[in-house]
């Protein structure tokens, strides 16, 4: 982003009478980021979006409606039950194994309606077990998918012979439902070259996918997810998967600079008024801070925040960076500045959250930004 976004962002939130630290979502760069999704998902791949990555309904109503769909991933239960309550014709799929003794309360609170368009994600045999119990006690059929490891190794079925024996379990577990299985595969742009590199990855993960599926006959694949944000657009058509999952790709935070979302451009930004610009002391060196600074051990400029210590890196002004000699600080904290920075007290400070899931819980209603004003305000939900 260049310095003009930063000062028109600044400009629109004083105009809207904005005086404390709050989430501007860019709501032009947001439709370009759909836009270009859209035309690099392949066909043959419907989306389901992240709640826990986009915890607001109005951001996720526009992305569901955008590629109408109506599936939705979920990881977490207050914000299952609020997605719930916003989509009356979404299904949700976990996208973490919840304990089947919070599957049961959550049961107990849902109408029957609502709990059907549950899809809950089973990772064991035990798991199996449990839930085929709570299914059976209730006397009401589950819906599930088998989480598989492919690569990952963050649980989940870890063999294709795993898989074989979950299946076969079935049988003992009537009221279960397997509407298919998901697999996850966010290691592979991180695996070093000495190791295969993230296409040596990409190819071990896809045929171990292809073996787990085989074992899936086709009443078992209504749902075959596989991919999140930072590897979905690498996947064609042909695989045998039928959704991929995507929340933060949308929105973009640094987290997720990674090639294969080069085309989408960062939608969100921490802004936070400077309460003060000063000469940089530090406590006890006072006047010999002089010293310090001349052996550069600490900045000769800096500013105080409305806040701070947030998931997020300073980007404007430029130049602006954190200072290991101040520490950080939630209340007020410390940034240090280069010498030719032009900010001044109530001016906004920017920074760019390093991911999206819980930053956009912080700071109250997401503060939309359009052809540079402020038009609305986007309630999220709380965090719990």
């Amino acid at each position: 982003m260049n310095g003009d976004w930063f000062r028109q962002a600044d400009a629109a939130l004083k105009a809207a009478g904005i005086h404390q630290p709050c989430l501007v979502l860019d709501l032009d760069l947001l439709d370009a980021n759909i836009a270009t999704v859209r035309a690099a998902l392949a066909p043959g791949l419907a989306l389901r979006v992240v709640d826990k990555s986009l915890p607001c309904p109005k951001l996720v109503a526009r992305i569901t409606a955008a590629f109408d769909t109506r599936r939705i991933m979920t990881f977490h239960a207050p914000v299952a039950r609020a997605m719930l309550a916003a989509f009356p014709d979404a299904e949700l799929l976990f996208g973490k194994p919840m304990p089947a003794a919070l599957a049961a309360s959550m049961l107990d609170e849902l109408p029957e309606s609502a709990a059907q368009r549950i899809v809950w994600l089973i990772d064991t045999p035990e798991r199996l077990a449990q839930y085929g119990a709570v299914a059976a006690a209730r006397g009401q059929t589950l819906r599930f998918c088998f989480e598989v490891d492919i690569g990952l190794h963050r649980g989940g079925f870890p063999t294709p012979d795993a898989l074989a024996e979950a299946l076969a379990a079935l049988d003992r577990h009537p009221r279960l439902a397997c509407e298919g299985m998901m697999a996850y595969e966010a290691h592979i742009g991180h695996i070093p070259g000495w190791l295969g590199g993230p296409d040596g990855a990409r190819r071990k993960s896809l045929a171990l996918f292809r073996r787990y599926l085989a074992l899936l006959g086709e009443e078992r694949r209504r749902i075959v997810n596989l991919g999140g944000s930072s590897t979905a657009l690498l996947y064609g058509g042909d695989l045998g998967a039928n959704e991929v999952a995507m929340g933060s790709a949308f929105v973009k935070p640094s987290d997720f600079d990674v090639p294969s979302l080069a085309a989408l451009r960062p939608a969100i930004f921490i802004a936070a008024p400077v309460l003060k610009v000063v000469e940089a002391e530090l406590p006890g060196l006072d006047r010999r801070s002089r010293f310090a600074q001349a052996l550069g051990l600490l900045p000769r400029r800096g500013l105080y925040l409305y806040g701070g210590k947030w998931m997020a890196n300073p980007v404007h002004p430029a130049g602006m960076k954190e200072s290991g000699a101040f520490g950080r600080s939630s209340n007020q904290q410390f940034l240090a500045l280069p010498g030719d920075a032009a900010i001044r007290p109530d001016d906004f400070a920017f920074l760019r959250p390093t991911q999206s899931e819980a930053v956009l819980q912080q700071f109250g209603p997401i503060r939309i930004l359009s052809q540079g004003r402020i038009v609305d305000a986007w309630p999220v939900l709380p965090p719990e």
